[in-house]
């Protein structure tokens, strides 16, 4: 009987994995359970959706396209039409004709929308403890791997 295996299967670079790495994967599907759950009730807190959370801290690198948003965030434009408007209603973002192109509309978030995703981003506690079991260097070694990691992503594919 064969391992179901999830998302992508694995390429000719790219050697099947093994205990450790399933493992790893499992513990690190852990870890994003327990940080949606924690940053939707944030969210909440805050009379905000995730996804509107979301949108915010995605805006924290700058303004962009909103094709750009739903790209990243994997879902349809349409969807992020209605959650930039609740959150411009809000006063936390604004639409501006990006100078390059007048007919794309760039999402920026303003000095209300930074308080908003600056005081949820605060209020997650929940890599705090399990970080503070680990010491400087080790937290900085785990910060490096996750880089490296990340680096090594397709993130734009994804």
């Amino acid at each position: 009987m064969t391992e179901p295996t999830h998302g992508t299967p694995p390429t000719a670079d790219a050697p099947p994995a093994d205990a450790i790495t399933r493992e790893v994967v499992d513990l690190m599907a852990g870890l994003v359970a327990v940080f949606h759950r924690e940053y939707e009730e944030a969210a909440a807190a805050r009379s905000l959706t995730g996804a509107q959370a979301k949108v915010l801290a995605l805006l924290r690198r700058g303004p962009m396209p909103m094709r750009h948003i739903a790209q990243t965030l994997s879902c349809e434009p349409s969807n992020i039409t209605g959650i930039v408007d609740r959150l411009e209603g809000r006063g936390f973002v604004t639409r501006e004709a990006d100078p390059q192109d007048r007919r794309v509309k760039l999402v920026a978030a303003t000095e209300s929308g930074d308080a908003a995703t600056e005081e949820l981003r605060e209020s997650l506690n929940f890599a705090r403890e399990p970080l503070a079991a680990l010491d400087e260097e080790e937290r900085t070694q785990l910060r490096d791997l996750l880089r490296r990691m990340l680096k090594h992503a397709d993130l734009d594919q994804a």
